[in-house]
């Protein structure tokens, strides 16, 4: 949080307001597929941690947002939080599977890191197993370990 300490009050809650809107045009972005956004938004080297493993680069975003065969029904933000250059969500989204039209809710964590109103870095995860089995796509039966 270098810099930082040199922000009025004022000053502070001005960048934490324009990333918390930067972030909400990222997520909005699921919703319209909307390439544009994300790119206004994210930064080209973005790096991304997740499911125990680290990426770098904007395309994987892209790829994300696009998600042929996925269309987002809807999103609702459950708890937004910004502090400094980090904003953490706890969202859940409504996907509609389109080849058999099934639907399922998927719920997920994320902190992202801001610098000039781009995100530059998010740590999340996601319930990708239960969206899988919520579509269909995976057996909807327990796991024998």
């Amino acid at each position: 949080m270098s810099g930082h300490g040199h922000m009025t009050e004022e000053e502070r809650r001005n960048e934490e307001n324009r990333n918390v809107a930067a972030v909400r045009r990222y997520l909005r972005a699921f919703v319209t597929k909307d390439l544009s956004e994300v790119r206004a938004v994210v930064a080209e080297d973005v790096q991304i941690y997740g499911s125990g493993q680290q990426v770098r680069g904007r395309h994987f975003v892209e790829q994300a947002v696009a998600s042929p065969g996925l269309t987002v029904l809807d999103q609702r933000t459950h708890a937004l939080f910004a502090a400094g250059d980090r904003v953490v969500v706890s969202l859940a989204q409504t996907y509609r599977r389109d080849a058999t039209g099934a639907t399922a809710v998927q719920s997920s964590c994320k902190m992202y890191r801001l610098a000039e109103g781009r995100i530059v870095q998010f740590w999340g995860e996601q319930d990708l197993y239960g969206l899988l089995r919520g579509l269909g796509m995976l057996p909807d039966e327990p796991i024998e370990f």
